[in-house]
């Protein structure tokens, strides 16, 4: 599928270029990339343009995590291009851009996905291949110019050098183009003008900063109409509304209901959302709690588990002992995002054109073409664009385009939520305080599960997949450990938010290992030392996080909890300096992060990212728990949901450890430790110890 030039962001089609990837193939063999007349294709990821532009072909959806940034600076580096030289344009729609990550991490085999925090993890190797091979031929051609071994030569800031002899990248792009790609091509072993790791400035921040950056509420199509929208609750229905009402509302042009919902199309958004409500639509619905705990509880009391993981033999280590026992919950939860769901779609001829956010484009897409928008929810609301059927629906009804935008209030009682998750944790003390046994039993829910199954058109899973347990097993050396894990029958949706299932486990377990270190009458920090032989980069998180912190053993009276986990092939500790202010509201002052995510593309980025994470979840985990209304959180005012401000905001340190280790993921790594260490501060300062998500001091 063509891109539409008209989409593309940052950088689309600056002169005429030479398209690279990384394939085996003879010359000319077509690419994915479209190519102008000029243009010479020669695979899926670069193009070098005659003035010298390197335009990067990205597959991953920009959610703020920066991979617009970290993607092609992977490629600049293993070219060894200037990277002011350096834009970036929206890969196409095809199999070759898919996830090859998908398979691990328990998904549907080829699928196109961002999530996980697999997009560094994913396409490194494959973009660096690539850049080897362009680098390559590049300098191929300037050696053949100079008639020498192309062993000689270099490239560094976006030249080909032999001593003093240069040629730009742009000099050489056609006739490097004419060349045989190599067999196998060596990965660039300089030191000279490298840009990985560097804090390098983000491709996507001036188009932000001045507003030219294009969310899916931005897109604009000759002609166009806008919808506002009712949907019904899970299992409900549209059961009335006052058509007369909207007949009566300037700028209206048209009427759609059916059993799911009911939109008002109209000249512009907000005449088409006045009319709807003065339309007062009435939707039926299953009763369910305000509160879903009990659903947890009765999951776990009587609900027959099934084991998920085990090691060792955890029944004969506990037999004939007591071992400690604590009990966690982790409410659902919404992204509370900024971004409404938004979705603009066009119909001609039969043909259907579709601008939404997702992060999963590929993923039972039936569109003539679908033009992925960057998403301005940074926690993955954007993997299920629930807006685009109905806009397309709309589009065809009026044979118009028509762009649809879900209120705030809408998207927030549709929101796909974080499954939630009700942990009885049991553990029993071995020689010298180590932990012999461990045990969890969990009820929860599958959240990306589901999400796969929604976006497939198939039913929802009967049973807890790998995607519902990622990160229960605990990263310490345990001789018996077993986790069992029962499904919750929740009456609301619940999705894909970044960093779960792993942020709830990461609780969980972070928690239990500080109560049973002071059950031990051990320091929390060498109780967790003790356990780590085989975990030695986690362990040096830990050491380096107290060292920064100045760690001073989190014992009675101290304001410090220290947490850490090892996910997305990273791993992470954090010491939180927190206390219960006059008004009974958890305050945290200082957040001290030491991460090591192997070797880092941009170090400017990576801190942005544990920064934002740790800063969401601390939203997650101060933020009270909305109230459900028949299987929907009740919307409430963004003002007044009690989001962190600026001014509460903590000093925050982040430390990135030099590693040669694969790249590891970041963008939902911020969001694990968070809630265990504020806990942990809590419970030394206080004695007062925190096992529910959102904290709520008067309920424990």
């Amino acid at each position: 599928m063509r891109i539409d030039r008209r989409t593309l962001l940052i950088g689309g089609g600056a002169g005429v270029g030479l398209v690279v990837g990384f394939a085996l193939w003879p010359k000319h063999l077509s690419s994915e990339l479209a190519a102008k007349p000029g243009e010479q294709a020669f695979g899926n990821y670069i193009k070098i343009a005659r003035d010298g532009r390197i335009t990067v072909a990205v597959a991953q959806v920009e959610t703020g995590q920066g991979i617009w940034t970290a993607l092609p600076q992977i490629v600049a580096d293993e070219l060894g291009a200037a990277w002011e030289t350096i834009a970036v344009e929206p890969a196409p729609l095809a199999k070759a851009y898919d996830n090859r990550l998908a398979k691990e991490e328990g998904w549907p085999t080829a699928i196109r996905l961002t999530a996980n925090s697999t997009s560094v993890r994913a396409f490194e190797q494959p973009l660096r291949k690539a850049a080897a091979v362009a680098r390559s031929m590049l300098v191929g051609a300037a050696a053949d110019r100079w008639n020498i071994d192309p062993s000689s030569c270099d490239t560094a800031d976006g030249f080909v050098i032999n001593g003093v002899r240069t040629f730009t990248f742009g000099e050489l792009a056609e006739e490097a183009a004419d060349r045989t790609p190599p067999f196998s091509a060596p990965l660039r072993t300089s030191t000279r003008g490298r840009l990985i790791g560097q804090p390098l400035q983000r491709l996507d921040g001036p188009a932000k900063a001045d507003g030219s950056w294009r969310f899916s509420g931005d897109v604009r199509l000759p002609g166009m109409l806008f919808a506002s929208v009712r949907i019904a609750p899970p299992d409900g229905r549209l059961i009335g509304f006052a058509r007369e009402a909207i007949a009566k509302a300037p700028g209206v042009s048209h009427v759609s209901a059916n059993d799911s919902w009911v939109a008002v199309v109209a000249d512009n958004w907000w005449a088409a959302e006045r009319a709807l409500e003065l339309a007062d639509p009435r939707f039926s619905g299953e009763r369910s709690p305000q509160n879903p705990r009990p659903l947890f509880d009765n999951a776990l009391t009587k609900v027959v588990e099934v084991e998920w993981f085990s090691k060792g033999n955890y029944d004969a280590a506990v037999r004939g002992s007591r071992p400690l026992a604590a009990t966690y919950y982790v409410a659902p939860s919404q992204h509370l995002g900024l971004e409404p769901v938004t979705a603009t779609a066009r119909v001609a001829g039969g043909a259907v054109e579709l601008w939404t956010a997702t992060q999963a484009p590929r993923f039972g897409n039936a569109y003539s073409a679908l033009y992925p928008m960057p998403a301005g929810e940074p926690a993955g609301r954007a993997m299920e664009p629930d807006a685009a059927a109905i806009a397309v629906d709309l589009a065809r009804e009026v044979g118009r385009p028509v762009q649809v935008v879900l209120s705030q209030s809408t998207s927030q009682n549709h929101d796909r939520v974080a499954a939630g998750a009700l942990a009885r944790m049991t553990a029993l003390p071995g020689e010298a305080g180590i932990t012999a046994a461990w045990r969890m039993k969990v009820a929860t829910a599958d959240g990306l599960g589901s999400a796969f199954a929604r976006l497939a058109g198939k039913d929802l899973p009967e049973k807890l997949g790998r995607t519902a347990l990622d990160g229960s097993v605990p990263p310490y050396s345990i001789a018996h450990v077993r986790i069992d894990a029962v499904r919750v029958p929740l009456p609301c949706r619940a999705g894909y938010i970044r960093g779960s299932p792993q942020r709830e486990f990461a609780f969980f377990t972070e928690s239990f290992i500080d109560e049973l270190a002071h059950a031990a009458g051990m320091e929390p920090l060498a109780f967790r030392m003790s356990m780590l032989g085989s975990n030695g980069r986690l362990a040096r998180c830990l050491q380096a996080a107290a060292r920064l912190a100045g760690w001073d053993g989190g014992g009675p009276l101290s304001t410090m909890g220290l947490a850490g986990a090892s996910a997305f092939g990273s791993h992470i500790a954090l010491v939180a300096v927190a206390s219960i202010g006059d008004d009974q509201r958890i305050k945290v002052h200082r957040l001290v992060a030491a991460v090591d995510c192997g070797r880092v593309v941009n170090s400017g980025v990576a801190e942005q990212q544990i920064e934002g994470g740790l800063m969401w979840a601390l939203a997650q985990a101060t933020v009270a728990a909305p109230e459900w209304v028949a299987g929907m959180p009740r919307a409430r005012a963004i003002g007044a949901i009690g989001m962190p401000r600026l001014s509460g905001t903590p000093d925050i340190t982040i430390s990135i450890i030099p590693s040669s280790g694969a790249p590891g993921g970041i963008s939902g790594l911020g969001t694990l430790p968070l809630a265990p260490a504020v806990a942990n501060a809590i419970h030394a300062g206080s004695g007062k110890r925190m096992r529910s998500l959102p904290f709520d001091v008067m309920a424990e």
